[in-house]
């Protein structure tokens, strides 16, 4: 029974002088209102969500498109039985960027979205795994002789690292250097066997946002292939840059267009411009997603087929999606990337304009920035001590070391995402310059004798 009088101030209730985070259930039930007031202060200190720099993730939509996410946070996007306009709608959003991803063939293209782009490349991994294991056996290769192997950057997302583990495959990386802030192209192969499942391309690596060149990636895998009678192919992580790069570089060559390219994956919470929760990937031709891995689920009336891990989830997060496709159109999203793309850049430009940095992304190709303090910068702070400072006026900013090979070297990076306007940019070019003239006239560091380590979210 309810024990709260609703004619009581929030503030002067028993629950506003208790502890809101519990380790067992509350006997009695508490007002909605009064739940509502104290869980959302209790979420109070977590900072601006749009003022973390640190995310790709998107942190704004459009009321409408909150108004119809909100209205269908109930529909089970596995259902498409019960649901079946919102099936026809998630169908649609894989043929849009199927589309944008110049699929050769539409009719035998297949896709599906996902919870987010971690998922869609385990698909895209087992895909890979299950081809591979096939056409081995086909070849009389020993597939117990040793684990097989996935090719890929050393600057590669955790979730590589998460789908190697649970499916037993054993992680090649392609150490980056500083002359190759991407994949080194010329060494890739040397990591290539017969064991070798496959090669991931990045569209944007986490790190620093550079693009592998996946066209001459493919021009290496071509050669391979015909060498050695292999069907190797090429899985491209586009988490963040296959919704960004087909409306401003059309003409770059990295998708569907490359034969070798198999699969593509993208988060649409990224650059596809939705709250976090969905993520979509696309195989250019039906022969390269192996039967297995199609489930048909008689469920709730009907028999449908399905070949995400995930089962039941909302559909809101797929609608927001689509929302986005059917309101923007192709120039609305180019208009919004371009507008990002310019913010970045000009905040690369008064970052560089202080002497004292690096650039290593000015946020051109992929609308991030990425620096590193100069070796030859006379300063008595650190990157870490400069995130603290604009943390202390709400900006989120990671600072980190690079990966393998290149761990002796800090950058800090600020990802500009489609809510972050010109005039947000013109307050953080202020906020960095205020924050250098502070850590310059404190002549302190709190971070001079800590080694090298990940300050604030990075993936």
């Amino acid at each position: 029974m309810t024990t709260t009088n609703m004619n009581q101030p929030i503030f002067g209730s028993s629950e506003a002088s208790e502890n809101v985070i519990l380790k067992k259930l509350r006997m009695d039930s508490v007002d909605s209102e009064l739940a509502y007031r104290l869980v959302k202060d209790q979420l109070i200190d977590e900072g601006n969500a749009r003022q973390n720099m640190a995310t790709f993730c998107q942190t704004y939509m459009e009321p409408e498109a909150e108004k119809l996410m909100a209205e269908t946070f109930e529909k089970n996007a596995i259902d498409k039985s019960e649901y079946p306009s919102t099936a026809a709608i998630e169908e649609a959003c894989v043929d849009i960027i199927a589309d944008l991803w110049n699929a050769p063939d539409m009719d035998k293209m297949i896709g599906t979205s996902t919870v987010g782009s971690s998922e869609a490349c385990m698909l895209g991994g087992m895909a890979m795994k299950f081809k591979w294991r096939n056409e081995a056996e086909t070849r009389g290769l020993d597939i117990q002789k040793q684990k097989p192997n996935l090719v890929i950057s050393s600057g590669y997302q955790v979730c590589w690292e998460k789908f190697c583990v649970y499916w037993d495959i054993e992680m090649r990386t392609v150490p980056m250097d500083e002359e190759h802030m991407s994949i080194n192209v010329d060494k890739v192969m040397d990591y290539v066997d017969d064991y070798t499942i496959g090669i991931v391309g990045i569209l944007g690596i986490t790190y620093t946002g550079k693009y592998d060149d996946i066209k001459a990636l493919d021009q290496k895998v071509d050669e391979y292939n015909h060498k050695n009678n292999r069907k190797l192919g090429i899985h491209v992580d586009g988490a963040s840059g296959a919704m960004f790069a087909p409306f401003i570089f059309p003409e770059l060559e990295w998708d569907f267009r490359l034969e070798n390219v198999v699969s593509i994956n993208t988060s649409g919470h990224k650059y596809g411009l939705v709250y976090p929760g969905v993520g979509w990937i696309v195989w250019r031709d039906r022969q390269y997603l192996p039967e297995e891995l199609i489930f048909n689920v008689s469920y709730l009336g009907g028999n449908m087929p399905t070949m995400a891990i995930n089962f039941s989830r909302s559909a809101s997060q797929i609608l927001g999606q689509y929302y986005n496709f059917y309101r923007y159109g192709f120039n609305g999203y180019k208009e919004i990337h371009l507008r990002t793309q310019k913010v970045a850049m000009k905040i690369s430009e008064a970052i560089d304009h202080t002497g004292l940095f690096d650039i290593y992304n000015d946020g051109e190709n992929l609308p991030i920035v990425c620096y590193k303090l100069k070796e030859t910068a006379d300063v008595n702070w650190n990157l870490y001590d400069l995130a603290d400072r604009l943390q202390m006026k709400g900006w989120q900013v990671p600072a980190y070391p690079l990966p393998e090979d290149l761990e002796n070297i800090e950058i800090q990076r600020f990802v500009c995402r489609g809510d972050f306007g010109m005039n947000m940019a013109n307050a953080l070019i202020r906020d960095i310059q205020q924050s250098i003239d502070e850590l310059n006239k404190s002549n302190v560091t709190m971070h001079a004798n800590e080694g090298a380590h990940v300050h604030g979210f990075t993936h």
